[in-house]
């Protein structure tokens, strides 16, 4: 109930912000981020284009990219009209695909820049039943897949980045709450919905699978960076509820009265912009990693999303679902991943 209130009333936490804080209120001790370089993936609209704007705004160079380039340049148009010294990269990325992730990756190395920010913003919500090219569940493939993988190839620049400048790196991956709707075996279930033929297709149980394997995505990388003495801290937030295009795509009178009868408990684009912001940027949150944030505080993660054990099982699918050479495989009936890599890795 007092959470409740707290969230209702916009009540400051612990941090100094609360659900009604907005990106650029708390980036306004954040200092000048003109020496820092932002990857932002789903930035062409809602959340992730006021990160964009915001981040700009305090003088980051961004680099944006988009399944469209049109939609991307538009975004950038927009923002540049608003910051006209910002320096914008618009590039292609399909996060569905895998081979996209590795071209993207391969031409951002080849500019030479650092990197110092990486936000995993980018959500699909798919109403039907598709399969990836991969031959993974499209919205798993593109909410959590994708964001692992190019997460996996911009790591060495981050670690050299933050190495060579002494700015500790930072990667947020944008989950939501709606995570604690899954229940039962993660990668069981996505052996399940990554069959071609499939009869009973639950698109928000597959949305939540997506959004805990976000989480704990995160807790696994921040053990693996602290191993590694890497100056890279992962976190992972809940932006808020807000009506935004992933939204506005189930529009109908069902999905009107419910907005409608919630209207109260909706953020603003801005509002569902902070905690991403405040963890991208708060000075408060230097060596802070592998926590959940939710309105600009920490907040707990449910028994699933805490487990370290699935944390390292996801972890191990995942690298087998990315490997070149490799279909991944996987049988629900027995909770197993059955592969076969090409020889072709190992060389």
């Amino acid at each position: 109930m007092f959470e409740s209130l707290k969230y209702l009333t916009g009540s400051a936490g612990a941090s100094g912000y609360g659900s009604k804080s907005t990106g650029e209120q708390v980036t306004e001790n954040c200092g000048d981020l003109h020496s820092i370089t932002a990857i932002i993936t789903g930035a062409t609209s809602g959340i992730g284009a006021e990160t964009a704007r915001v981040l700009a705004k305090r003088g980051a160079r961004l680099v944006l990219p988009a399944r469209s380039l049109k939609a991307a340049e538009d975004a950038k148009a927009r923002i540049t009209s608003e910051n006209p010294d910002t320096e914008i990269i618009v590039m292609g990325l399909d996060l569905s695909s895998l081979n996209s992730v590795r071209n993207f990756v391969s031409e951002f190395e080849s500019f030479d820049l650092p990197l110092n920010l990486l936000i995993n913003n980018a959500g699909k919500f798919a109403h039907e039943h598709a399969i990836s090219e991969d031959g993974i569940e499209m919205t798993f493939a593109t909410n959590y897949l994708g964001h692992f993988l190019l997460t996996k190839l911009l790591l060495k620049k981050m670690i050299e980045t933050a190495k060579t400048t002494g700015i500790q790196g930072r990667i947020v991956n944008v989950s939501s709450s709606i995570y604690n709707w899954f229940s039962g075996d993660p990668i069981r279930y996505l052996g399940q919905i990554s069959r071609n033929k499939l009869r009973d297709f639950d698109p928000t149980r597959a949305y939540a699978l997506s959004k805990l394997a976000n989480v704990l995505h995160t807790k696994e990388l921040a053990q693996r960076l602290k191993q590694m003495e890497a100056n890279v801290t992962v976190n992972c937030v809940h932006p808020g509820v807000v009506r935004t295009r992933l939204t506005r795509e189930r529009e109908g009178i069902v999905t009107d009265m419910a907005f409608f009868l919630t209207s109260r408990l909706l953020k603003t684009i801005p509002q569902a912009a902070a905690t991403t912001c405040y963890v991208a940027t708060h000075p408060r949150l230097v060596n802070v990693t592998g926590k959940y944030f939710s309105d600009c505080n920490e907040a707990s993660t449910s028994k699933l999303g805490s487990n370290s054990t699935e944390a390292a099982r996801l972890w191990t699918a995942s690298e087998i679902m990315v490997s070149r050479g490799s279909k991944a495989v996987f049988d629900p009936l027995t909770s197993t991943l059955d592969y076969d890599i090409s020889i072709k890795q190992f060389k």
